[in-house]
C-alpha cells in the first residue's frame, strides 16, 4: 500500500507539472498565431492566421472562427504536411470558452489536445492547441519505471523480512519442539520424570522469547513436581491396598474356618445355623474381594508375570466347561480354529481373564442366554472374544465398564455378589501381557474382545 500511494502521488504531481509546462507552450503557440499576419490579413485562402501555421511546432492545431462558423481548422503534422481537423469536431471548437484558459479535447484519431481560444478582434476567434501525447507517454514510462522499482523493492523487502522473521523466530521453534516432546510423554500413569527443558540460551529474561522459555521451564518444573507427588501418592495407596489385602487374608480364613466348624457341629439352632451360613458366605465374598484387590495392587506395582507358552485352545475348553457347570441355564458355545493357538503369558492370569469374562456374561444375563467364546488369529496377534445375546450394557456404564468398582444398575442380576472388579482385572492382566481389550454392546448383542500379541511383550 505504501508503494501504491508513493507511485500514485508521484504520477499525480508529475502530471500536474507536465500539464503546466504544456499549458505554457500552448500559450506561447497562441501568441505566435496572433503575429503580424494574424486575422484580417490575406496570407492565403481560408484564413489569414493560417499563413503562420508553419511557424508552429509539429502536431499543432490552429483554427479560425468567424462569428458562428469555423473558417479553418488544420493540424501541422510532424512531416510538415498540413491536415484538416475533422468537421465532426467543429461543434466542440465553437463551444470552447474564449477566456484565455486551456481546456482538453479529444480529436479521436488525432488524440487529446490542450486548446486555448483567444479573441484578437470582436468577430474573430483564434484557437491553438498542442497534443497531450508527450505528457501521456511520459506518465506511462514513469509509471512503469516506478511500478517496476516498487515491485523489485517489495520483493526484496519481503524476502529480507521473511529471512529476518525466520531467523528471529528460530528460538520459538526450539521451544515448540521441547513442548512437543513433553506432549508425547505418557503422563497418565507410572513414574514420569520430565527431563525436557528449554535450552538456557533461550531463557534470557531481557527478551520476549527468553521470558517465554523461562515460563515454560517453570511450568515443566511444576508439572514434574506434581507428577512425582502423584506417583508417590499412588505408590502409597497401592502399597496400602496390597498390605491391607495381604493382612486381611489370615483373619478372613480364620473367620471362615470357625464358621465352618460351628456349622458342622450340628448343635446350633436353625436361626444360629442360618446366621453362621451368612457369616461364612460373606467371609467367602470378602476373601474374593481381597484377593482381587491384592492382584490389582501387584499388577499396578509392576510385578512381573510368569511367561510360559499358554495353550489358549485348551484353556478355552476348560474354562467354558467350568462355566457350563456353574450356569447350566445358559447356552454355551465354542468356536476354535483347527490348530491349537498358543501365546506367551501367564497361564493362571489368562485363565482368570476368560473366567471373569464368562462369569460376567453369566451373572448379568438371564437364563436361556447364548454365550459364545471365539478364538482366532492374525499375523501378529490372537483375538479372543466372548459374545452374548443378553440385554446389553447400559449406555452410561459402557465408557467406564473396565474401571474398578464399575457396576450396572439394580435391574441387572447380582446373584453372585459382584465386586465390580472382574473386568478391571481383565483389563489389567491383558495390559500386563502387552495386549488390549474392548467392548461393544447393544440390546441383544454384547461382545468383549481381547487382543494378545503372538510374541512376548514387555510388561509396562
Amino acid at each position: 500500500m505504501v508503494c501504491v500511494v508513493i507511485v500514485a502521488v508521484t504520477l499525480l504531481a508529475l502530471q500536474a507539472v507536465l500539464l503546466n509546462q504544456l499549458d505554457e507552450r500552448v500559450a506561447e503557440a497562441s501568441a505566435r498565431s496572433l503575429g503580424p499576419s494574424g486575422p484580417g490579413t490575406e496570407g492565403r485562402p481560408g484564413g489569414g492566421q493560417l499563413a503562420l501555421i508553419d511557424k508552429q511546432g509539429p502536431d499543432t492545431v490552429s483554427a479560425h472562427v468567424v462569428g458562428d462558423q469555423v473558417t479553418s481548422a488544420e493540424v501541422l503534422a510532424s512531416t510538415g504536411e498540413i491536415r484538416g481537423v475533422p468537421a465532426a469536431d467543429y461543434p466542440a471548437l465553437l463551444a470552447l470558452p474564449v477566456d484565455g484558459k486551456v481546456y482538453t479535447h479529444d480529436f479521436g484519431d488525432l488524440g487529446e489536445y490542450r486548446l486555448m481560444a483567444v479573441r484578437p478582434t470582436p468577430r474573430d476567434v483564434v484557437i491553438t492547441g498542442l497534443p497531450m501525447s508527450e505528457v501521456d507517454d511520459t506518465l506511462l514510462s514513469t509509471g512503469l519505471i516506478l511500478g517496476g522499482v516498487a515491485l523489485v523493492g517489495l520483493l526484496a523487502a519481503g524476502g529480507a523480512g521473511a529471512l529476518i522473521v525466520r531467523r528471529t523466530l528460530q528460538p520459538l521453534q526450539d521451544v515448540a519442539r521441547t513442548a512437543g516432546r513433553v506432549a508425547e510423554l505418557p503422563l497418565d500413569r507410572g513414574e514420569v520424570a520430565i527431563a525436557e527443558r528449554v535450552p538456557a540460551r533461550y531463557t534470557d529474561p531481557r527478551t520476549e522469547i527468553g521470558q517465554l522459555g523461562l515460563a515454560l521451564n517453570r511450568l515443566l518444573g511444576h508439572v514434574d513436581n506434581a507428577l512425582t507427588a502423584r506417583h508417590e501418592s499412588e505408590t502409597r495407596v497401592r502399597q496400602f491396598v496390597a498390605d491391607a489385602s495381604h493382612e486381611l487374608r489370615t483373619p478372613l480364613a480364620a473367620v471362615r474356618g470357625y464358621a465352618e466348624l460351628v456349622r458342622r457341629g450340628g448343635d446350633a439352632t436353625p436361626e444360629v445355623a442360618h446366621a453362621i451360613g451368612r457369616v461364612e458366605s460373606e467371609a467367602a465374598r470378602m476373601t474374593t474381594l481381597v484377593d482381587d484387590l491384592l492382584l490389582l495392587a501387584r499388577l499396578d506395582s509392576g510385578r512381573p508375570l510368569d511367561h510360559s507358552t499358554v495353550d489358549l485352545s485348551r484353556l478355552v475348553v476348560d474354562v467354558v466347561s467350568d462355566a457350563r457347570v456353574a450356569g447350566p441355564e445358559h447356552h454355551w458355545r465354542i468356536e476354535l480354529p483347527a490348530e491349537p493357538v498358543t501365546v506367551p503369558g501367564d497361564d493362571a492370569r489368562l485363565h482368570q481373564v476368560l473366567a471373569n469374562l464368562l462369569s460376567n456374561a453369566r451373572t448379568h444375563t438371564p437364563g436361556g442366554t447364548t454365550v459364545a467364546t471365539r478364538l482366532s488369529t492374525t499375523d501378529t496377534e490372537v483375538v479372543l472374544s466372548v459374545t452374548d445375546d443378553g440385554p446389553g450394557i447400559p449406555d452410561d456404564l459402557l465408557p467406564e465398564v473396565f474401571e474398578r468398582f464399575a457396576r450396572g444398575d439394580s435391574s441387572r442380576s447380582r446373584a453372585a455378589g459382584s465386586t465390580g472388579l472382574g473386568l478391571a482385572i481383565v483389563a489389567a492382566v491383558v495390559q500386563a501381557h502387552g495386549g488390549d481389550v474392548g467392548v461393544e454392546s447393544r440390546p441383544g448383542h454384547t461382545e468383549v474382545t481381547v487382543w494378545l500379541p503372538l510374541t512376548a511383550a514387555a510388561q509396562e
